[in-house]
């Protein structure tokens, strides 16, 4: 008796804000494909894998299972995509500075919901050149430091972000359909 008098009260009381705490740690998994030390893809399927435990309904396995496998999947694509950022040389012109991936991943993230889905591409990229293009001051010089920080690490970067926030849309959207 007391065992289902506490479900049921911890049920009610989570029920309301389970969403919302879901969603910050989404966020958090989100904004953790940019940070260092947040593994961005594993925090965002934890949060899934959350929400689906404590809804057990056909669309909430359904979320799981795909987020799953969208996850894998880029797990599968970092390992095909090139590492060249070294992080042992010395500090000059084409080293990637760590705020402008975190502006890079904010309009990444801003694109992604003003221009649904494909806008995270041109928001992330945008945000690069635009950090580069105030920090250098030319276009040519921006322009040539996009690319470096692309092929150091943006690629890898824009498809683990682009990853998560598929997942954290699709789980919106069950949110709101399902």
């Amino acid at each position: 008796m007391f065992g289902q008098a506490f479900s049921m009260g911890t049920t009610a009381t989570l029920g309301t804000s389970l969403p919302v705490l879901v969603g910050l740690v989404m966020l958090l998994g989100t904004l953790g494909t940019v940070l260092p030390g947040i593994p961005g893809p594993l925090v965002v399927w934890a949060a899934v894998f959350w929400w689906a435990m404590d809804r057990q309904t056909t669309p909430a396995w359904w979320l799981l299972t795909g987020a799953t496998g969208l996850l894998l999947l880029n797990a599968a694509v970092q390992l095909l995509l090139p590492r060249r950022y070294r992080r042992n040389r010395p500090q000059d012109a084409t080293d990637v500075r760590r705020r402008a991936l975190l502006f890079a991943g904010g309009t990444g993230i801003v694109g992604f919901f003003v221009v649904p889905v494909v806008g995270v591409v041109p928001g992330f990229l945008g945000g690069i050149y635009g950090w580069e293009r105030v920090r250098l001051g030319s276009h040519g010089a921006a322009a040539a430091s996009t690319r470096t920080v692309m092929r150091a690490v943006g690629w890898r970067m824009l498809t683990e972000l682009t990853a998560c926030l598929l997942v954290a849309g699709a789980w919106v959207g069950t949110l709101i359909w399902g």
